[in-house]
């Protein structure tokens, strides 16, 4: 207790200074910002700022930049109350009853349940970060190659779980990723590999030009194609404060929530989208009023909304001990930690403890603004919302195409943004998630540098990975995991979940 005391205050020590503050506001600001608007995102919004924070210090990059993620995740709640149009796809869980609950002159109540039950379980997550993430990290620094190697299959495979719709078409897009991934020089013996003669290619593929392109601008050509006008249903706001039988019935709710999505949040594939769902789900079959459920019940937006931000925040758990991304944009995240010279992994806490404890402290301060900013600045909100598609997106695009030249001054990085922004539109309108592709592309070079190691080390055996008992045990559970999404009961089950989220 001791030392997670003075971590804690070392924490605060980095997250209190001035400048620290200051990009801790700005970046639950423009998290909230991209939360309102639908179609921008916070992988696309973070990798189009990554050149920007390359001039920052780490600290100050990532304390940022994690602003941004979870500032999102308040955001996305404001539109999913008063328009039924979630800004983040976790938020479509808040819509159902939140929308409800706003036709019925309760936008109010529920505006504010939604802030309180965010700024809680952000509160007890980053708690929760701060008292599990050294332990596992010391563990962690155990791990040898054919560990890492285990571990990084065992995540992709939970993420092709846990991805929208037909599980072989997540299995193809995390191969697909792998494979591009592949793209540059070989690591050992230098050979470029699919750089079909390509010089500019042979240090790999820009991750900030492929994360952009696959969810940004994949993602505004969507939109343009379904340009449609936007009128704000609620412009005025009345009556914040929820009644003493309003918050009787959202404590409960809001503390399994939290405890829901505090661990869902680790999963990869999961995170904050999951555990809005399953948070709803839990709170709709246990409650005594699962009639009202759909019809306006103040539960349905108190659960999902705990749910997701505390997913947002211990999906930072894996990245920070294992070095391994729950989501995209925990990808996005470990690319601005390597662009910034820090390996993401056990490492960081005692190479860079004011990295990891700033980022940390950093989390309480932005949920405080984050309360502060939401619920005075609706209005402002929501007149962002009249903004045309086809006026708003050009300048999007115009900045992202600046943002991924600016990192390496290289043409071809401009034409991966085109090439993937185009693949990206093309997968999401054959059914494909773009979002496990992001997850291979970013482990594949990690996880051939572990392979290879690891064969190394037992003289081309094989059965390394199977005689290490660690090692072995995150292959089993991969292959559990595997095998029980082809169940035909689990399959069905699958497919009705994610229809009813959508």
């Amino acid at each position: 207790m001791e030392d997670l005391l003075g971590n804690l205050g070392l924490g605060m020590s980095v997250a209190l200074t001035a400048h620290n503050i200051l990009f801790c506001f700005l970046g639950v600001l423009l998290g909230t910002l991209i939360g309102v608007l639908p179609g921008v995102g916070p992988v696309a919004t973070i990798a189009m700022l990554l050149p920007i924070t390359v001039g920052f210090s780490p600290a100050t990059a990532m304390i940022m930049l994690a602003g941004i993620y979870y500032g999102a995740q308040y955001g996305g709640s404001t539109t999913a109350i008063l328009m039924n149009m979630p800004g983040e796809p976790s938020s479509s869980v808040t819509a159902i009853d939140g929308y409800k609950m706003a036709r019925k002159g309760r936008a109010g109540p529920a505006l504010a349940t939604a802030a309180l039950g965010s700024f809680f379980a952000g509160t007890v997550a980053t708690l929760v970060i701060a008292v599990f993430a050294p332990p596992l990290a010391r563990y962690a620094l155990k791990f040898g190659p054919p560990e890492y190697f285990s571990l990084m299959v065992l995540g992709l495979i939970c993420a092709v779980a846990l991805a929208h719709g037909s599980v072989i078409k997540a299995l193809g897009m995390v191969i697909l990723g792998l494979l591009f991934g592949l793209v540059g020089a070989d690591l050992f013996s230098g050979m470029n590999r699919f750089t079909f003669g390509i010089r500019a290619l042979s240090d790999g593929l820009s991750f900030a030009a492929v994360a952009v392109g696959i969810f940004g601008i994949a993602e505004i050509l969507r939109n343009l194609e379904n340009e449609r006008e936007r009128e704000a249903v609620i412009t005025r706001i009345t009556g914040l404060m929820p009644t003493k039988d309003d918050l009787k019935r959202i404590v409960a709710p809001i503390l399994r929530g939290t405890f829901l999505g505090s661990l869902l949040g680790v999963l990869p594939g999961g995170g904050s989208i999951l555990a809005a769902f399953g948070a709803y789900t839990l709170e709709k079959r246990i409650s005594k009023r699962a009639h009202e459920f759909g019809q306006g019940a103040i539960e349905g937006v108190a659960a999902p909304e705990a749910a997701n931000n505390a997913g947002a925040q211990t999906s930072f758990i894996p990245l920070l001990t294992l070095g391994v991304p729950a989501n995209p944009v925990m990808a996005v995240m470990m690319g601005a930690m390597i662009l910034q010279g820090i390996i993401p992994g056990p490492a960081v806490i005692t190479r860079n403890p004011d990295l990891f404890w700033g980022v940390i402290a950093s989390m309480w301060i932005g949920n405080a603004m984050l309360v502060i900013l939401n619920l005075p600045l609706i209005g402002l909100w929501v007149r962002l919302l009249t903004i045309p598609y086809y006026v708003m997106f050009p300048a999007i695009i115009a900045f992202a195409a600046i943002g991924s030249y600016s990192i390496g001054s290289n043409e071809y990085d401009l034409y991966s943004l085109a090439l993937f922004g185009a693949l990206g539109y093309v997968l999401v309108r054959v059914g494909c998630e773009p979002a496990p592709f992001l997850l291979g592309f970013v482990l594949g070079p990690q996880m051939e540098e572990h392979l290879r190691r690891a064969l190394i080390i037992s003289r081309g055996d094989w059965s390394v990975f199977v005689t290490r008992p660690l090692s072995a045990t995150l292959m089993v559970v991969a292959a559990v995991v595997l095998l029980v999404v082809f169940v035909p009961q689990i399959a069905k089950k699958r497919r009705t979940v994610f229809q009813e989220e959508t």
